[in-house]
């Protein structure tokens, strides 16, 4: 052992391997559960050590690569080819890439439905099983499933081979702050190109439970579980059992049918808040007509409820002040993907150490694993879209983003942590025609798939059909913010862009500063090629006196009910986080806890802020 030590220690020193790959393949990364809320037990991690090809001529399906029993490359997956922790490091433009590796479904999955899971593949995918096409998804950020029973013999060894083609520039897919130009600029960044999420397989029953919808109802102290199945059975049963820890607080058993709703009596609910995030934890069992069981999910579930009224955002029935930061989730070694599911819960504690109750999740699809952390740790977020680099006029851009979208939101609807949809960013540079259409769609179809949470249409002013008014302010002269700020009686409240007109007029919604500070500190050695809003702050107690200021600023004007604040690290070239862009500590968190803070979560003694438009 030693002997392998010191030849390993010698090859580093003569620079003839990467530590770096040496660790990566010593295990596979990132092995938790990819999806906490729905967790079998029986599974395979496919992360690790893959082979892969770039493919910039896309000639390989002319060259046989579905075929391929391995490519010349490395790489360590689920880390994009752009970034480190991959192996790879190859941060031009990557406009296809091929994958392969070997998989083998264990023996004892017979007579199971075998589904093949990738968290995100950005952006579009073909599965090869063998040589032969299973499927095709499209989407640079919703999670999918393949089911590859007729494809794969348990016991026996099957290759599996991936394209993926990603024209970030072609303004049909959604890209986010993924940069168009070859360097990183501005606020846009190092770009990811294929797998970027946890790839897993596991065994389900034909008619096991696809997925439930769990609907927190605290005025009727009753959870509402609504459960959909591979197929339907009526010799089959489903039983819910909700738990308080190892007590058993409800359980109900019906027929296993996609109709049968079914309602848990919770006598005295404990509620979930960023101040007491309580989580029951539930077990859906299916069991056939002999009693066995033919499938088993173990999830969990917050009761909490969000409405909106009078002007303000509502959190289990009280006016509440969201204290947001704008999180991009960019790692430095791993760009899109958390080197480590500690990484994920690190970035939320560190968020609620300064003062923040919540996050806007920024331009990025977050792993599930995120929310699964928020929902523990007791953080609010708002789930967005990576909307940047789509073209928002373009017909065939749209429906490719109307059709990812939903499958986000259906991903993500059962976590109590996420109380906003906010799918577009800055839509400024819009049109009416098409954009109007797209973002009505947007707004009903989100309803559609679920009417529990309100809908930010597009932060940033660009609003069409929007249950929060939200609009992005970086002026920095406190007197000129609160200016901006306050309602005066028969004048729109400020916006962005007052010359485009969207149809959408403010009509007593919530109203929201869901993006504000920016604040730059940036090294001495940095400043030529770092930026943040405004002006550099050369000294410390310039910086705790403007971001005060600020913060008392928005504090005098009544009618705005929140804030985010950007943001919460460092990203490349852009300075103005409240950490470094590698998590350490950049300031006292401490003093900008009370700063942040100085605005309470709970509103007290609310006012009618809705009157405004009757002026």
């Amino acid at each position: 052992m030693k002997k392998n030590l010191l030849f390993v220690i010698c090859l580093l020193a003569c620079g003839l391997v990467s530590l770096h790959t040496e660790l990566a393949t010593a295990q596979t990364p990132r092995q938790e559960y990819p999806r906490p809320q729905f967790e079998r037990n029986v599974w395979q991690n496919l992360n690790g050590q893959w082979t892969f090809t770039f493919d910039f001529g896309k000639t390989g399906q002319d060259r046989n690569y579905p075929n391929s029993k391995g490519f010349d490359g490395k790489i360590i997956v689920p880390f994009c080819a752009e970034s480190k922790l991959s192996g790879v490091a190859y941060t031009d433009f990557i406009n296809s890439m091929w994958y392969q590796r070997s998989i083998t479904v264990p023996a004892d999955w017979k007579g199971q439905n075998i589904l093949l899971h990738f968290g995100a593949v950005d952006y579009e995918a073909t599965i090869f099983i063998d040589g032969q096409q299973v499927c095709k998804h499209y989407g640079s950020s919703s999670s999918f499933a393949v089911d590859i029973t007729r494809y794969v013999k348990p016991g026996v060894p099957a290759n599996l081979v991936i394209r993926v083609n990603d024209d970030l520039r072609s303004g049909k897919q959604p890209g986010g702050k993924q940069s168009t130009l070859f360097h990183s600029y501005g606020c846009s960044y190092t770009r990811t190109t294929g797998i970027w999420q946890t790839v897993w397989m596991e065994p389900v029953h034909p008619e096991g439970l696809k997925q439930v919808i769990a609907t927190p109802d605290i005025d009727q102290k009753q959870l509402v579980i609504r459960p959909i199945f591979y197929e339907e059975s009526m010799e089959n049963t489903l039983t819910v059992t909700l738990l308080d820890g190892k007590k058993t607080v409800a359980q109900k058993t019906v027929n296993a049918c996609n109709e049968n709703i079914v309602v848990l009596p919770i006598k005295n609910p404990k509620l979930w808040s960023p101040e007491s995030p309580f989580l029951y934890d539930l077990t859906y069992t299916v069991t056939d007509k002999d009693g066995k069981v033919i499938d088993q999910v173990t999830s969990y579930a917050g009761m909490r409820k969000i409405h909106l009224s009078k002007g303000y955002f509502y959190l289990n029935n009280q006016p509440y002040y969201q204290r947001l930061v704008l999180d991009q989730g960019f790692y430095p070694d791993g760009i899109w993907t958390a080197p480590s599911d500690e990484a994920l819960k690190r970035d939320i504690e560190l968020s609620k150490a300064v003062g923040f109750n919540g996050a806007r999740l920024h331009q990025k699809v977050f792993e599930e694993r995120f929310y699964y952390w928020a929902d523990r740790l007791g953080y609010l977020t708002w789930g967005e879209s990576p909307s940047w680099c789509l073209d928002v006029n373009d017909e065939l851009a749209v429906r490719n983003f109307l059709t990812e979208w939903i499958d986000i939101v259906e991903r993500d609807r059962n976590h109590p942590s996420l109380v906003t949809w906010t799918p577009l960013n800055e839509t400024w540079s819009s049109r009416d025609g098409v954009y109007v259409r797209f973002v009505t769609d947007l707004y009903n179809l989100t309803k559609a798939a679920d009417p529990t949470r309100p809908v930010n249409d597009a932060s940033g002013d660009g609003h069409v059909k929007t249950d929060l008014w939200t609009v992005h302010d970086y002026t920095r002269d406190p007197a000129k913010l609160i200016e901006n700020q306050t309602f005066k009686p028969g004048v729109e409240p400020y916006r962005n862009e007052p010359k485009k007109n969207f149809l959408a007029k403010y009509n007593g919604q919530p109203y929201m500063v869901d993006e504000f500070g920016g604040l730059p500190w940036i090294k001495e050695s940095e400043r030529a090629s770092s930026w943040g809003y405004g002006s550099n702050i050369d000294k410390i107690e310039d910086f705790y006196s403007i971001l005060e200021k600020e913060i008392d600023a928005l504090k005098s004007c009544k009618h705005v009910v929140g804030f985010c604040y950007t943001q919460l690290t460092d990203v490349e070239q852009e300075k103005n986080g409240v950490y470094y862009y590698d998590r350490t500590t950049k300031f006292d968190t401490e003093r900008l806890k009370k700063i942040f803070e100085k605005i309470p979560s709970i509103i007290e003694n609310p006012q009618d802020l809705s009157d405004w438009k009757a002026k």
